[in-house]
């Protein structure tokens, strides 16, 4: 699946990737998926986008995306916005398909393999657009959840589709027995995260 010599990038949708993981029943350890997939390749970037909600006292997701930031991802954040839908609730908008859509376009030209952390169908062509450019596309997410994360059609048209329940040996927080907090990801990373024979 992967080359040692090829120029990986990362782009993580992180309310798709976080509700995939939930769904599957663990954590994702952030260092140990970028030091595992930086051991398959040449890790040129990786990218985590999310939302954030603007004037909130505290936000959970705070003090990842500060560690994050800190160690070796790119942040890619827009405010949410919040807006009242045709029957009167209030709703919270939060979409970052298109700066994801614009940075996988302008990375494009400088690797040779993208993998997508979403099952989001919405990106079905933007992986037809790439593959057209000579980029091999991976999607990362999960079919074992009920129900699956994973668009058919994303998966169909990616060249690979990587189980997320299968990394997660490698990925997943493992709790130590002293406390630590969301910014303690100190674990290292473990063994290559594939074997070339076991292809899903």
């Amino acid at each position: 699946m992967f080359y040692k010599e090829e120029r990986l990038a990362l782009f993580i949708d992180g309310a798709n990737l976080y509700a995939a993981a939930r769904s599957l029943g663990f954590d994702i350890d952030y260092k140990r998926l970028r030091d595992g997939f930086a051991g398959e390749g040449r890790l040129v970037r990786a990218f985590y986008y999310t939302a954030l909600v603007e004037d909130q006292e505290y936000s959970p997701i705070r003090p990842l995306v500060d560690w994050l930031d800190y160690n070796g991802y790119t942040m890619v954040t827009k405010p949410t916005k919040e807006f009242t839908d045709a029957s009167g609730r209030r709703k919270i908008k939060g979409n970052m398909d298109i700066e994801l859509a614009i940075d996988v376009m302008e990375m494009a030209d400088h690797v040779d393999h993208i993998l997508l952390f979403s099952g989001d169908g919405d990106f079905r062509r933007l992986v037809e657009a790439v593959q057209r450019k000579g980029v091999r596309f991976s999607v990362v997410s999960t079919v074992r959840s009920q129900p699956p994360m994973v668009a058919d059609e994303l998966r169909r048209q990616a060249d690979n589709f990587i189980e997320l329940q299968e990394l997660a040996p490698f990925i997943a927080r493992t709790h130590h027995h002293r406390e630590q907090g969301p910014s303690h990801h100190d674990q290292q990373g473990g063994p290559t995260m594939y074997d070339p024979d076991d292809r899903g």
